[in-house]
């Protein structure tokens, strides 16, 4: 794999995040498919990155498998 081919995945103010990071949600996020919202603030551990550079995947209480936009995190450090 060349330098080219690294995808970088970085958050709403520009940190880049890597795979069990821990970030902050920063705005009501509603869940398609479902009545939820995940809540500004909300603290979610152990991000994985997909393939997409402004999508990551995550767990959030008793949604599995929820990916979301990097425009709407904070990395927490």
């Amino acid at each position: 794999m060349t330098d080219d081919d690294l995808i970088v995945v970085k958050d709403s103010n520009g940190t880049r995040l890597h795979d069990g990071d821990t970030v902050h949600v920063i705005k009501d996020l509603k869940v398609k498919g479902t009545s939820s919202v995940i809540k500004q603030g909300t603290k979610i551990k152990g991000i994985r990155l997909t393939d997409v550079e402004d999508e990551i995947e995550c767990r959030v209480d008793t949604i599995k498998g929820l990916v979301l936009k990097t425009q709407f995190l904070k990395r927490v450090n």
